[in-house]
């Protein structure tokens, strides 16, 4: 089975030579790795090409035109059977692709395949090391309500997905041009409409949590982004099923809650409100609920401090809403 790996490249140079360190110590070696050098200006693409020499590596530059056209540009380079994408800041199990050909092999019938990201703080010494040990015999899980197995926590990013080739050249373009922000969630989720989710429960990824440049640290502004009205827009359109549309509804209420809280806990009161007001139809959950209290009787200072312990007890596996 071999699969290509699409790795956009934007200014990450500092970071690259370790993803890519990684992928050549992968287990199960019939890959090919692209590099899509999106415009950058800090050499990454030359630090690359000098290092380099696997004939399996393919490095493409093109203009700067965004990560999903990047990753776009990646899939239609593509000739392996499977897609696995991997950002050029993290890194995978030494086991990772060896992990996805057992899922493959194990579910034959989905589309989609993943495994559990872990999330390690950005420092100048940052590593991946030690992994834990990888235990092939662990069961895998079948997500088919990805909405709903998301407000669970989140499952996995991007770097831990791999895509038949054959359904993805159905979609293009797969992630929504000029758009970085929730782009790879808008085609997480068009997927998990269309296919179940073969998920392995291990930490075969590591994620660099707030990496300069990283795409996630750059969306300082708080707005929708684009995927959830698109979301939205489709459970209305009676193209899901029933229980997919109140799915799919119910998170896009939560998310419109989450934006709420971030924008009480900026100062942003109005906008708060507003957000809250928002989350439509499934607004009246317990999370809602909570939300609202707080927001009436909770300071800015006092909420953001609950949010800190929150989201250090959710780390922990201690689910709160």
């Amino acid at each position: 089975m071999r699969f290509s790996v699409v790795i956009p490249l934007y200014n990450k140079a500092p970071f690259i030579e370790l993803t890519l360190d990684c992928l050549f110590r992968q287990s199960h070696t019939d890959f090919e790795a692209i590099v899509i050098d999106d415009g950058s200006k800090d050499g990454g693409a030359q630090l690359i090409e000098a290092r380099y020499a696997d004939p399996r590596l393919r490095v493409i530059r093109q203009a700067n035109a965004g990560v999903s056209a990047a990753r776009n540009r990646g899939i239609a380079e593509a000739t392996g059977s499977w897609v696995a994408f991997l950002d050029a800041d993290d890194c995978w199990h030494p086991e990772y692709l060896t992990c996805l050909k057992r899922l493959i092999e194990g579910h034959p019938e989905v589309d989609m395949v993943a495994a559990k990201l872990r999330f390690i703080p950005d420092s100048p010494a940052w590593s991946p090391l030690p992994w834990a040990i990888y235990d092939p015999g662990e069961a895998a899980e079948l997500i088919t309500d990805l909405p709903g197995r998301w407000m669970q926590g989140i499952p996995f990013s991007t770097s831990a997905v791999c895509v038949r080739l054959e359904r993805l050249r159905q979609m293009q373009p797969c992630f929504s041009p000029g758009e970085s922000n929730g782009e790879d969630l808008d085609l997480w989720f068009r997927l998990g409409e269309q296919t179940p989710i073969a998920w392995m429960p291990q930490e075969l990824m590591a994620y660099r949590a707030a990496a300069a440049g990283s795409l996630t640290s750059q969306h300082k502004a708080l707005a929708e982004p684009p995927y959830i009205a698109r979301m939205e827009a489709r459970a209305h359109s009676g193209q899901l099923s029933r229980s997919a549309s109140r799915a799919a509804l119910k998170f896009v209420a939560d998310q419109r809650v989450t934006l709420a809280r971030t924008a009480y806990m900026r100062g942003e009161h109005r906008a708060a409100w507003r957000w809250l007001m928002k989350s439509g139809g499934h607004r009246f959950t317990r999370r809602w609920y909570v939300s609202l209290v707080m927001m009436a009787v909770l300071p800015s200072s006092a909420m953001r401090r609950w949010e800190s312990w929150r989201v250090a007890r959710a780390t922990r596996g201690q689910a709160i809403v």
